[in-house]
């Protein structure tokens, strides 16, 4: 009896020391809390902190081109575009008990503090999907006790606060995925390509196996066959909590996943980072990395394919002139719309400078400057049958050639245009000043030419330097009877909740007039007209198109650096540039008709097959004239030679050639014959007053003066 009196008397302390026990734990445990919540954030906080997101890039029909962003490229989303089998597969590798706890699953819980006492170090987590996204969102990563006590306190009161749904969708809009994605639209679109409404089951499943070690399961890294066995385990867990089937999960297993190569997360680098660097000088760095903005720009990725395979397809030809380059831009006009950049080659090849964006990169265009000399020109007397002589010709110190080295004698400007003479378009250039070329220039939307002094006469043929875009859209305006818009490569710039921060409406664009319609289309009737230029290029060539009229000239810079054809129809505006990034000489031959214009003339023709065919619009007070070649006026009875083109109304003739006339000679002598001279030996013979363009300039006026007299018309 003495003994089980001395047995029950040690129980009751048993119990008063358990009692007494439990009390401290829980006193302490206030304390500890009381403690460590003093200095905590609020729970609050986690929907109103500043949240890092990327910016968003999308061409013209919503298709994603890339995501800008800082040290976290984020998207978020609102959780009813979170799919249910994305939330299913978190919820079961992650915390199959979350829709049951109240942030905290005290079993995982008590055993992750045996283990780490055992260890005497933080070792083991057991964290829920609150507690991820308290340790992520509120607090450092920094694996201590301390930090540990904070995540439980905080996971507790945001259970308080927060939905199950709420606090599910910001675990996913905030976990790490993998170097600096975060979020799983992020995760989606990066290893993917494709938006999270998109994803299967399967593919859902691999992105919920990526957050426990992001960077050992990364797709990109070494260890794809465990990811793959780990997302095998996500599809077993669903079946385990009837989120699917067994026979839905072993379907999955056997689906192909296909991950978005690295550098195919981003489309149209060189247009992507054009468009990074115009929002950067408009809103800052900071928010275009981290403020969420979506952008919808003007780029039509079907169009950017389609000039990507024309430069693709033609780089064997390419390689046999040693051209190791190639850009194409493409421009809407009316609107100055970027449809189209491919800012070299190949973006990813450093071996050519592939990241060099040449469409934006100032380069010499050869003689594909002519036209906008030739337009300088239209504004006064000058017409596509005024006659210039192609005759070498000494300009003081400089002299240039014909790129075929002879000479045409006189050829009317339609003529020198459509077969890219140089001589008469360096006398147009002399005839119309430097000012004015500069001028129209300016007024077509260059703005590069900012060194007059050292152009001079080598303007015309290239001898300042230009940036492919912005020829793509000067040519543009003559497209568009006259009227310039500038480059525009945006359509609507929005922030994060949907305000709206710019837009570009094409419809409510209003181009400025900076050039005369009659001008403009004289100039595009000249590069549009495959008989003029068949003289020099031959009848078939890549310049010209059988079911539409469409205008372009080709240019080429000394020693065949630069190779051009921009050509334009009123719907689309194309340039496109062949060379090497480090300027370095092509193989000789390597002219723009060779090397650049298969690329235009490919792009052009697969761009504008599906499209209704559009003539240039002929204006008010143009109009066709017959005239004397010569003279450039209205035929007389004694005009040998007699041409039919466009004139400006301010050009139209009224007075009657007056260069060719009949004269009495002599015919023994075979001078002026006089009043004494016997009427048997007088003749009336036609004579040509023929003169240069500047008569008064003796470099201009003796090589004409020679070629009349070799051709017996003096």
């Amino acid at each position: 009896v003495k003994d089980f009196k001395l047995t029950k008397s040690r129980r009751k302390k048993l119990l008063k020391f358990i009692g007494y026990s439990f009390l401290g734990i829980i006193i302490f445990s206030i304390l500890l809390f009381v403690w460590y919540s003093k200095d905590l954030p609020t729970p609050n906080r986690i929907k109103n902190r500043k949240i890092e997101q990327a910016t968003q890039l999308y061409d013209r029909n919503g298709k994603m081109l890339y995501a800008i962003s800082g040290d976290q490229k984020r998207i978020m989303l609102e959780g009813d575009k979170i799919p249910d089998v994305v939330k299913n597969a978190t919820v079961a590798i992650e915390d199959q008990k979350f829709y049951h706890h109240i942030g905290i699953d005290f079993r995982s819980f008590v055993r992750a503090v045996l283990t780490n006492l055992t260890a005497r170090s933080y070792a083991q987590g057991g964290s829920t999907i609150t507690q991820q996204l308290v340790k992520n969102a509120l607090l450092s990563p920094k694996k201590t006790i301390s930090r540990k006590i904070k995540e439980l306190i905080l996971s507790l009161e945001l259970e308080a606060i927060y939905s199950k749904k709420d606090i599910l969708t910001m675990y996913l809009n905030e976990i790490p995925y993998g170097s600096t994605v975060y979020g799983i639209e992020a995760a989606s679109q990066t290893f993917l390509g494709k938006y999270v409404g998109e994803l299967t089951l399967a593919e859902a499943a691999v992105l919920a196996a990526l957050p426990q070690a992001p960077s050992y399961f990364s797709p990109y890294g070494s260890n794809v066959e465990k990811l793959m066995t780990r997302k095998d385990r996500v599809l077993d867990d669903m079946v385990k909590m009837s989120y699917v089937t067994q026979e839905e999960a072993d379907t999955a297993k056997k689906d192909k996943i296909s991950f978005v190569p690295k550098k195919d997360s981003i489309l149209a680098p060189h247009f992507v980072f054009y468009i990074q660097e115009l929002l950067e000088e408009k809103y800052g760095k900071e928010l275009v990395s981290q403020g969420g903005l979506k952008v919808t720009t003007t780029l039509d990725l079907d169009v950017q394919g389609k000039a990507q395979q024309a430069i693709d397809d033609n780089t064997k030809k390419l390689d046999r002139y040693d051209a190791t380059n190639a850009s194409l831009v493409a421009i809407k006009p009316g609107t100055g719309e970027v449809l189209a950049m491919v800012g070299s080659k190949d973006y990813f090849n450093n071996d050519i400078q592939g990241q060099v964006n040449i469409t934006t990169s100032q380069r010499q265009p050869g003689s594909s400057f002519k036209p906008i000399v030739y337009a300088t020109g239209f504004k006064e007397k000058y017409n596509p049958a005024f006659v210039l002589y192609d005759l070498k010709t000494d300009f003081g110190n400089y002299s240039p050639d014909n790129y075929n080295g002879s000479f045409s004698g006189p050829v009317t400007i339609r003529h020198a245009l459509s077969n890219s003479l140089n001589i008469p378009a360096v006398k147009m250039l002399g005839l119309v000043g430097l000012k004015n070329a500069l001028q129209t220039a300016s007024d077509l939307g260059i703005t590069t030419l900012n060194d007059p002094d050292r152009y001079g006469l080598a303007l015309v043929l290239g001898g300042g330097e230009v940036m492919p875009i912005e020829m793509a859209n000067a040519f543009a305006v003559f497209g568009n009877q006259g009227k310039y818009a500038p480059v525009n490569p945006i359509l609507k710039v929005e922030l994060s909740d949907g305000e709206v921060m710019e837009e570009n409406k094409p419809d409510e664009y209003n181009p400025k007039q900076v050039l005369d319609d009659q001008i403009a289309f004289m100039i595009s009737d000249i590069l549009s007209d495959n008989q003029a230029r068949s003289t020099v290029f031959g009848f078939s060539n890549n310049l010209a198109f059988t079911d539409r009229k469409v205008a372009v000239k080709t240019g080429t810079t000394q020693e065949f650096r630069d190779a051009w054809t921009v050509g334009y129809t009123p719907q689309i505006s194309t340039a496109v540039w062949v060379g090497n990034a480090d300027n370095k000489a092509m193989n000789k031959g390597a002219d723009g008709s060779v090397v650049a214009a298969p690329i235009w003339h490919q792009f052009m023709k697969e761009y504008l097959k599906d499209k209704p065919v559009e003539n240039f619009t002929r204006p008010d007070g143009v109009k066709q004239v017959k005239v004397d070649k010569l003279s450039n006026k209205l035929p007389s009875d004694y005009s040998p030679e007699t041409v039919f083109d466009w004139f400006a109304s301010w050009q139209i003739p009224n007075d009657v050639d007056d260069i060719h006339i009949k004269v009495k000679v002599n015919r023994m002598n075979g001078k002026l014959a006089t009043s004494d001279t016997p009427a048997n030996l007088v003749d009336e013979v036609l004579y040509s007053n023929i003169h240069s363009e500047k008569p008064d300039n003796s470099n201009w006026e003796n090589p004409v003066i020679a070629w009349a007299e070799k051709n017996g018309l003096f």
